[in-house]
């Protein structure tokens, strides 16, 4: 039997969910079965599934010894050395980071440490922010039942520019929420290849994604697994055939603002997957021309811990946008 005290970063959470991330090995069959039956408790009681943990809390699981998983020496977070992070932004709940071209905000399959990648995996941003907070003390693992830092938006690999970092669950729950209900606009500056004309205009269409090529297509009309995307562009600046837009996302897909630029034959500087790699030479351009730079919290409903926030922008310096 092994026993949980709820804290802060648990509560709120459904008990089912909570005994998914607090003992990742158990299968979520039998973990149902387990609250049904009993063996895991709250505050030596049965409980439903969906019931609310609030702090101090006591979960109780009768669960066999082999199911609990140990920290793990090997996590990423504990080979990251003098974590470098280009910190923008800092409180008690959030950071915000720019991250620069070149660099995953996190890891996968291809670049795990079972593929050989171990130094491209610790060079992740989640991997950095997790040292970082490790290593100034806020985040304690050993004291967490089953919250981690984590990164609330994600940006290419080959983009750089703002990404959000949550410190606790509330914050973590809260950015999610505000981004899932637009509550948070985020601007792009890109290089293109012509002139847009319309000089401004919103693009709506849908996404569809290929999985297997990483790649995504634009269709004007629904189909089977396509997504809405709606941006909006306004052109700052033209010359010599490029064009210097800044875009504001409305939805946030996959490479959206990379393949709706391409979609209307303006693709972006030195973009080699909807590029023109012909024109890219022509400027010496390798490196993608987009950046998100700016962020603006346009909170319409409660924001709860982080309505401090509320109408604050923040904006990468001009040295550091497109470089």
């Amino acid at each position: 039997m092994k026993e949980f005290k709820i804290n802060i970063n648990d509560a709120g959470q459904r008990l089912d969910r909570f005994a998914a991330k607090s003992v990742p090995l158990l299968p979520s069959s039998l973990m149902q079965k387990y609250i049904r039956i009993k063996r895991i408790k709250v505050n030596s009681k049965g409980a439903k599934r969906d019931y609310k943990l609030v702090a101090d809390d006591i979960v109780q699981m009768y669960i066999n010894d082999e199911f609990f998983e140990v920290v793990n020496e090997d996590s990423a977070y504990l080979k990251v050395s003098g974590p470098s992070l280009d910190i923008i932004y800092e409180d008690i709940n959030i950071m915000l980071i720019n991250k620069p071209v070149g660099v995953l905000c996190h890891g996968d399959i291809n670049n795990s440490p079972a593929n050989g990648n171990t130094a491209v995996y610790n060079n992740t941003i989640i991997a950095k922010v997790q040292a970082y907070l490790y290593k100034t003390g806020e985040w304690r693992p050993r004291e967490e039942n089953s919250f981690v830092p984590a990164l609330c938006n994600r940006i290419d690999h080959n983009t750089s520019g703002i990404v959000i970092a949550a410190k606790n669950a509330e914050a973590l729950r809260i950015i999610n929420e505000k981004l899932k209900h637009h509550e948070i606009d985020r601007y792009y500056l890109a290089v293109v290849h012509g002139i847009p004309k319309p000089s401004s205009a919103r693009l709506d269409g849908y996404i569809f994604k290929d999985a297997v090529k990483n790649r995504v297509y634009v269709t004007k009309n629904n189909q089977p697994g396509a997504k809405p995307a709606a941006m909006v562009y306004t052109t700052i600046e033209s010359s010599d055939n490029l064009s210097l837009l800044e875009c504001r996302l409305i939805t946030g897909r996959t490479h959206q603002i990379r393949a709706q630029l391409a979609n209307i034959g303006h693709p972006i500087l030195g973009d080699s997957k909807y590029g023109n790699g012909t024109l890219d030479r022509k400027y010496g351009k390798k490196k993608q021309a987009l950046c998100s730079y700016k962020l603006m919290f346009s909170f319409k409903t409660d924001a709860g811990i982080l309505e401090y926030l509320n109408g604050q922008v923040f904006e990468l310096r001009s040295e550091k946008i497109l470089t």
